[in-house]
């Protein structure tokens, strides 16, 4: 049983194969592609599956309930498909979602699996970053609501200050080929200025979805000088390497042979065209349905 809000889900027992199986990395639609590079470059030894539910994206805007029953579908798919371990990749599933898969449904699910985020990983690194202790949050309206960077920050580093900032228009500038066109300069700039007309003493700011890297060209030239733009896919990435290192019994459950699959809830043409913007090579895909 998994709770969200005041909703309940009622979800059946399910067996999943022991044997060892690829790392699972999910999406709600491209962006998670700049986690996996990353993290293929970090661990390039071991297999990997990314599922990207293109179809239902954006989730940015969604409910949390919709959210986390979108996510449980991934995950419980991701498993299926002999992943003993996935990657949350995207920030929006991480703070609306992680939490109750976590707690509620891995002890029923597979309690020997696990499901790790991006919140924290990013959050992880910040003390060391910021100087004024003043930090800034640039990601989607729905991570934004959730405060779930504010919350992760304040655990680990209670005197820091944190501001955030929606940028709604940012994936589909990204998603529609725009990151770089001249239209795109107009709202970067304006959500750079709403976010630091909060604070003026913020020093450090987080790309808070895993999509913006591609405006990050951008995003360093509206940038005022002096200020650190801390991006997502080296942190994880390196999150992700320290945990193998950490739980060997993870770790040896992990196939290693160096292949990634692909698959989409959308048409796999629409996918393969979209994710060589993010990964600057064809990628063959297979479509899938999530319920």
């Amino acid at each position: 049983m998994g709770r969200v809000g005041e909703r309940l889900f009622f979800f059946p027992m399910q067996q999943f194969s022991s044997l060892p199986g690829p790392i699972g990395v999910f999406d709600s639609g491209y962006g998670g592609l700049t986690i996996l590079s990353k993290i293929r470059e970090a661990l390039p030894q071991y297999d990997y599956v990314y599922l990207g539910d293109n179809a239902r994206a954006p989730y940015g805007t969604r409910s949390f309930e919709i959210v986390y029953e979108f996510t449980r579908q991934a995950v419980c798919r991701l498993f299926a498909m002999g992943c003993p371990l996935v990657i949350l990749a995207c920030n929006t599933a991480s703070a609306k979602a992680l939490r109750s898969i976590q707690q509620h449904d891995l002890p029923r699910l597979d309690a020997t699996r696990r499901v790790l985020g991006v919140i924290r990983p990013t959050v992880e690194s910040i003390g060391a970053v910021t100087h004024s202790r003043h930090v800034g949050v640039l990601a989607t309206a729905g991570t934004i609501k959730s405060e779930s960077y504010p919350l992760e920050i304040h655990k680990l580093f209670p005197d820091i200050t944190v501001y955030g900032q929606a940028c709604p228009l940012w994936v589909p500038l990204v998603e529609n080929n725009e990151a770089l066109g001249d239209g795109a300069d107009y709202f970067v700039r304006k959500y750079i200025g709403e976010l630091l007309h909060k604070d003026d003493r913020i020093d450090t700011v987080i790309l808070g979805c895993t999509h913006y890297p591609l405006l990050l060209p951008k995003i360093q030239r509206y940038m005022p000088a002096g200020i650190r733009v801390v991006a997502q896919g080296e942190l994880v990435a390196g999150s992700l390497k320290d945990y193998l290192r950490r739980h060997p019994e993870m770790d040896v459950r992990c196939t290693r042979g160096g292949t990634c699959t692909y698959y989409t809830t959308e048409a796999e043409e629409k996918f393969s065209e979209s994710a060589s913007t993010f990964l600057n090579e064809a990628v063959e895909v297979h479509r899938v349905t999530l319920e």
